[in-house]
């Protein structure tokens, strides 16, 4: 898990010092990082798309809704994590937000394109495959689509780095 891996830092050079063992460190600590976004992102998505469809919301009322649900369980989860590791809401909040926007973002927006462009995938109900499908689909290829993003970010001492740091204060 990410908050036990330490992380290969760019050391304010503005690029990587990474051997193959750094690298695959590296790629660990992303691919780690972007399953806790995932985590929190699927909740949301998951959330907002089954109360958008129970409610026989419109599609953007109903991307709206997974978008900021995403958002909302993606920084709640980091925040609750800092918490129990000591900091206040108001110093873990921020740090959240730093860690987590460009993970949560990447993820929403190639999740919200590829269920926009299944056929059928925005007008299929909580009881059809297509559904549940789709949205698996669409954050299999979101979770790939952020690990490079995460990958970039902790290699310079950002996104989950920054959370890192503060775990072991």
């Amino acid at each position: 898990m990410l908050w036990g891996m330490d992380h290969p830092a760019d050391h304010g050079h503005g690029h990587e010092h990474a051997g193959p063992a750094d690298d695959a460190a590296l790629t660990r600590t992303a691919i780690s990082a972007t399953l806790h976004c995932l985590t929190g992102c699927a909740i949301g998505e998951v959330s907002g798309l089954a109360l958008a469809t129970a409610l026989g919301w419109g599609d953007v009322a109903s991307m709206a809704t997974s978008i900021a649900l995403a958002f909302l369980f993606g920084y709640a989860l980091t925040t609750s994590l800092l918490v129990r590791s000591g900091l206040t809401v108001r110093q873990a909040f921020p740090l959240a937000l730093a860690s987590d926007t460009f993970s949560i973002l990447t993820m929403e927006v190639v999740d919200t394109l590829i269920i926009l462009v299944v056929p059928g995938a925005m007008a299929a109900g909580l009881g059809d495959a297509l559904f549940w499908g789709s949205l698996a689909f669409a954050l299999f290829v979101a979770f790939w689509a952020a690990v490079p993003v995460n990958r970039w970010l902790i290699a310079r001492g950002r996104g989950h780095a920054v959370i890192h740091q503060h775990h072991h204060a």
